[in-house]
């Protein structure tokens, strides 16, 4: 598959890398070679080899999803060096 400096500048792009004529063309002819090794790959007659893994076939074992109590708002707060009512009261940053 040819991939272009040209595309390879609008990808560029679209990732807001800026790269000059030298690596536009670099990475071109790096993309081709991914793009082609892929090819050969996608020809080769893998329907007698069975899958190594499937996600499908493993569950995924998780924790029942249980409201738990959480710590009162005043033991919170009490916490903190400064408060205003029932907010933090943080350092101004901009």
């Amino acid at each position: 598959m040819k991939i272009s400096p040209e595309r390879v500048a609008e990808i560029a792009k679209l990732a807001r890398l800026e790269l000059d004529e030298d690596k536009l063309s670099l990475f071109a002819g790096q993309f081709e070679s991914i793009l082609n090794y892929m090819e050969t790959l996608n020809e080769l007659d893998t329907s007698d080899v069975e899958p190594l893994y499937s996600p499908v076939m493993h569950s995924t074992v998780l924790r029942d999803d249980v409201a738990a109590k959480t710590a009162e708002r005043d033991a919170v707060l009490s916490n903190a060096p400064q408060t205003d009512g029932q907010f933090f009261v943080v350092p101004k940053i901009v």
